[in-house]
Formats: structure tokens, C-alpha cells, sequence
């Protein structure tokens, strides 16, 4: 009898907050009510907060100025990046001392596989290595974790929800579920609440009468089936019984580079926006050579000065890697973006995916080369138009818009310009269009 999994999800408790506590013990060590992603004033969003602040309402993402209109008495810090960094790389150390395969899914939650470990702990519980776990992190870096554990990810990152100590909950910090237990734990839930069940999907299910995991459980899988199709029916009835076969694997196949930028102030003149987009693609491609990668599908995403989000994407006939090649492809989305709604930007931002690892083999289209090669009146045989949020990849007049072209001496020059700026600085050498300071829009917000 092959013995059942032992998946770990580790998450460091309000991470963000405690880091910055560690970093500022008189300021930020001693506020309860803190709130970590800027300073007031700011155009930045909230990061985390303390579970003191998130009882008036104040919750990641939301912008700094609703957040301290919510909890006027707060402390705002900015987020101590590098000693996030730190503090997450020495808390997968201590992991790794414990699990032969972990996976970071973010900077502060690690999935953890203890297969073949049960002779090694002494057949302890699960949740006995589980504190352990949760005890040495907490001797090593001075935080604390919460660890859910179960048969599968989906179990152990749902149990985790469970396990964590807020205030009033009566939680320690470990909760695992036992082999055979799955369906039932589950049944608490909501299903808008298990991971990948969108809000179409739940809007899907709360029509057929489906709010709960409970309840879609008590459907037979068939029946699943034959109201949501054959795909989404079965995975939906293995979903809501706990079982799911995804491993954990030590790396997770990056999938997209990004950048964005949240502006000082809200732009409208459409210069403006197009020199931003020449700096977020200078830096975006940077990052993508830097981890050796080309990409083929380019992502524009802008926030209106009223907070609506929207994106315009296309698929390229062959991979880039070079700013300007980058700019050419994203220039022509964010124009279709200003057409369709045209309104002040309060933030904007270049995304690149579908890299040249992603294909496993497949052919692709011809790339267009060139270094003075005209851009062609349409797409290249092939080449696929994808559309994210309200853009269609498409040109003026309906038409498709041209590829941008890239030659390796294209792609040689733009590595020297990385050597340079290593060497000297990131801004040792930049296009004239940045250092132009009658063009300077005030201080900017990555995130």
C-alpha cells in the first residue's frame, strides 16, 4: 500500500508587519496599529497590516490614504524590502533542514513535502513535525509561522487558514489534516474560498444552488459534469473531496516578469505616459535578461485616476528580450487603452510572459530579423492575437498590429548596455527620452 502524502503549507504569520517590527523595534515595534506599503501621503497601497488595523477594515492592496481614512491612528512605514528578503531566504533554510523538497510560493509561503521522512521523525504525527518545524523557524529569525498540513497542497493550504493564531480564534499555529479526513475538513468552506474557484465560477455555482463545499459534495460527479461541463465538472468534484495530485517541486517554472509604476500624481498627457512606458520598459526587460529568458507575450495594465483596472495583450510571432523591441510591442496597447477609455492613469505597467522555455519543442513562427527592417502591414503567418482585459492586440483600422523586429545585434547591444550599468549603475546609460528633466513626473511607486 503506497503510504499517503505528508504535505506542508508554511506561511510566516502578518510577515510583512513583523519584519518591520524587527527592522524598527522603537517605532514600528511598538505600534499596534501598523500598516506596512508606504508612507502617508504616499499614492502607494497597503502591503500588510497588523491584526489590530484589520479590524477597522484595512486589508492588502487597498490604498494608503483609504487605509489611514479607515484607522486614522495607524503608523505607516514603508516595507523593508531587503530584510524581507533576508528574513524569507533564512526561513528556507530552516525548512530545508526538515523537508527534502521545498517550494517557495511566495516570500513568505513555502510548500514542504515530507515524503519518506515518517522512519527518519520516529513516525511522529505529522503535526508533531509540524511544530517542531514552527518552533525552530521561530529560534532561527525571530518570527512565527503557521503551518497547515494534509494529503495534498490543497488540503495544507486551506488547513493553514485554520491553524493560524489571530486574535480570538483559539488557533496555535498548527493544524494538519489526518489521511482520509479531507472531505470532511473541507466541508466547512466555502467554495468561493478554495483556491482557483474565481468569481465567475462561484457565480456559475451559486446559480446551480451551490454555495458551500458541503453542499457540492452531496452532487454526484456525472451530475457536475453534465451542468458545467466535462472539464470543469470533474475537476470540481475531485476539488471539493480534497483530492489533488499536484506536487511540490523545489522551483516553480517562472511565468511572468513585470514592473509597475503608481505615479505621484494622476498623468493624462499622453507624452508623459509614453515616456513612463519607455522607463517601465527599460527596467522590465532588464529583469528579463537577467534571469535568461525571452518572452513573446507583451501585457500593458493601467488603473484609472478612479481606481478601474484594464490590460491589453498580444502574442508575438517570435521571442524578445530588448527594451526597444519591448516598447514597440507595448506602445501600440497602451494607445488602444487611452482610445477605449481616456481618463487619467494613476498607475501603469508592462508584464512579459510565455517565455522561450515554455513551448517544449513546438515550432514557431519565423522571427522577423533586421536591425533597419521595415515593420510588415499585419501579423506574421501564425502568429497568435492574444486579448487580456479590453485589449484585442489589434492596430488602427481593425488591423493587427505589426511585430516588432529584433535582431541578435539588437539583442548584443542591449546585453553591453546591462554590462555597463552593472558596472556603473543602473542609470549610467539610459535613452536621452529619461534624462530629460523637463519631462520629470514626480516621484513614482513600484510595486
Amino acid at each position: 500500500m503506497t503510504p499517503a502524502r505528508r504535505i506542508l503549507l508554511v506561511d510566516a504569520d502578518a510577515f510583512f508587519v513583523a519584519v518591520a517590527r524587527q527592522v524598527d523595534p522603537e517605532g514600528a515595534g511598538r505600534a499596534a496599529l501598523l500598516i506596512v506599503g508606504g508612507r502617508p501621503g504616499s499614492r502607494g497601497v497597503v502591503c500588510s497590516a497588523s491584526y489590530e488595523c484589520r479590524r477597522y477594515g484595512v486589508r492588502s492592496a487597498m490604498p494608503i490614504a483609504r487605509a489611514l481614512a479607515l484607522c486614522p491612528d495607524a503608523l505607516c512605514v514603508p516595507v523593508p524590502r531587503a530584510a524581507c528578503s533576508e528574513r524569507s531566504r533564512a526561513i528556507q533554510g530552516v525548512l530545508g533542514r526538515f523537508a527534502p523538497v521545498v517550494q517557495a510560493s511566495s516570500i513568505d509561503e513555502w510548500y514542504c513535502d515530507l515524503a519518506g521522512t515518517e522512519a527518519l521523525y520516529g513516525h511522529e504525527s505529522l503535526a508533531d513535525t509540524a511544530r517542531r518545524i514552527r518552533e525552530a523557524v521561530f529560534e532561527a529569525t525571530g518570527l512565527y509561522v503557521s503551518i497547515g498540513g494534509g494529503t495534498s497542497r490543497l488540503v495544507a493550504k486551506m488547513a493553514v487558514e485554520v491553524g493560524k493564531p489571530k486574535p480570538g480564534s483559539g488557533a496555535t499555529g498548527v493544524h494538519c489534516v489526518a489521511p482520509g479526513e479531507e472531505a470532511e475538513f473541507l466541508g466547512r468552506f466555502q467554495l468561493a474560498e478554495l483556491p482557483m474557484v474565481g468569481p465567475r465560477l462561484a457565480e456559475t455555482l451559486a446559480r446551480m444552488g451551490l454555495e458551500t463545499v458541503r453542499e457540492a459534495q452531496r452532487w454526484p460527479e456525472e451530475a457536475l459534469v453534465s451542468r458545467l461541463g466535462e472539464r470543469t465538472g470533474r475537476w470540481l468534484a475531485r476539488r471539493v473531496r480534497g483530492v489533488d495530485d499536484s506536487i511540490v517541486s523545489p522551483r516553480e517554472r517562472q511565468k511572468q516578469v513585470s514592473r509597475e509604476d503608481t505615479f505621484a500624481r494622476d498623468l493624462d498627457d499622453d507624452d508623459l505616459l509614453e515616456r513612463e512606458l519607455l522607463r517601465l520598459a527599460v527596467r522590465v526587460s532588464s529583469d528579463l535578461r537577467r534571469q535568461a529568458l525571452r518572452a513573446r507575450t507583451v501585457t500593458v495594465k493601467v488603473k484609472d485616476a478612479d481606481f478601474r483596472v484594464r490590460s491589453a495583450q498580444r502574442t508575438l510571432g517570435g521571442f524578445i528580450e530588448s527594451e526597444g523591441a519591448v516598447l514597440k510591442a507595448a506602445r501600440p496597447l497602451l494607445r488602444q487603452l487611452r482610445r477605449k477609455r481616456r481618463v487619467p492613469l494613476r498607475l501603469l505597467g508592462i508584464a512579459l510572459s510565455h517565455f522561450d522555455d515554455d513551448d517544449r519543442g513546438a515550432p514557431l513562427p519565423a522571427t522577423q530579423l533586421g536591425l533597419f527592417a521595415e515593420p510588415t502591414a499585419s501579423a506574421s503567418p501564425g502568429v497568435s492575437r492574444g486579448g487580456g482585459g479590453e485589449g484585442k492586440g489589434e492596430g488602427g483600422e481593425g488591423l493587427p498590429f505589426p511585430d516588432p523586429t529584433e535582431s541578435e545585434r539588437d539583442r548584443a547591444l542591449t546585453r553591453a548596455l546591462d554590462r555597463i550599468r552593472d558596472r556603473y549603475g543602473s542609470e549610467a546609460i539610459l535613452p536621452a527620452r529619461l534624462v530629460d528633466p523637463a519631462h520629470e513626473t514626480g516621484p513614482r511607486v513600484e510595486e
